[in-house]
């Protein structure tokens, strides 16, 4: 996937590093007028990253319809990656926000925009990161979501919630850019804060990409069906709240690493013994 987007908006030229390294991804999007009011409300906040995951429309990127909602876009639009998943979408990035139209009982933790906000500020320092929006319909699925590090929950009127997904995108990237712009008041503090959390002072290693943490998930789930800690049968959302757990931590590879070797060596003790499979 090519990362040389790069801002036009002269106000961001000193914080490249969180505009260009920000994707906005819109899973299976059913309207072509959507993705290119997605790719309106982008380019009016300084963005410019628009990634989209089995779109219903074919190259929805040249649809007249879409042209005509990005008024002006166009750019934004035509340089529109498509993937077939979501975990393609999220490859390379190491931090996502997915949002949803409701709360749910399990997943990573959830925030209003401006607190997701303030966090994406703060991780894009580290790489990249993305924010992942559901179809017009169904939204996002549970899967989907636990793939991604934090939820936001835009508190919109209970009696009339229905936001459009192009709405919906300009509410994040105001709120984005908005902390963005004012990343460089508080950067000292940040980076002291960030350092304390991460380890009482000590530096903050490279952050775990999300194929490399989904990766984790799989081996440490092996493990804990070996031990029989976890029934396939009969998880019990164990795997869910392990996620959610893990989410709160902003992985590092080293930790990662760790995680994998923990999981290894529990499948070689629990090896039946004559195995040598593997």
């Amino acid at each position: 996937m090519d990362h040389t987007h790069h801002s036009s908006d002269p106000a961001v030229a000193d914080l490249r590093g969180g505009f260009t390294s920000t994707r906005f991804v819109l899973v299976e999007p059913s309207h072509p007028g959507n993705v290119g009011a997605a790719a309106r409300a982008l380019k009016t906040m300084g963005f410019s990253r628009l990634v989209l995951v089995s779109p219903r429309v074919p190259h929805v990127q040249s649809d007249p319809e879409a042209i005509a909602m990005a008024s002006g876009a166009d750019d934004v639009l035509a340089s529109a990656h498509v993937v077939p998943t979501l975990a393609d979408a999220l490859s390379g990035v190491h931090w996502s926000i997915a949002l949803t139209a409701r709360l749910r009982e399990y997943g990573p933790p959830q925030w209003t925009p401006r607190a997701a906000a303030g966090a994406a500020r703060e991780q894009a320092i580290h790489g990249e990161i993305a924010l992942v929006f559901g179809n017009e319909r169904t939204g996002l699925s549970n899967e989907d979501v636990e793939r991604c590090s934090a939820l936001a929950h835009i508190p919109a009127n209970p009696a009339y919630s229905s936001l459009n997904l192009a709405q919906a995108v300009q509410v994040l990237a105001y709120e984005l850019r908005t902390a963005y712009l004012s990343a460089g008041e508080a950067t000292a503090a940040a980076s002291a804060v960030a350092q304390a959390v991460a380890g009482q002072g000590e530096p903050v290693g490279t952050r775990a990409a999300s194929d490399e943490i989904e990766s984790m998930y799989a081996h440490l789930e092996s493990a804990l069906v070996a031990l029989e800690f976890l029934d396939p049968a009969n998880p019990k959302k164990l795997m869910s709240r392990l996620r959610r757990l893990f989410a709160r931590s902003g992985l590092e590879r080293e930790e990662v690493n760790i995680v994998r070797g923990i999981a290894k060596h529990i499948l070689l003790k629990t090896k039946p013994p004559g195995d040598d499979a593997s």
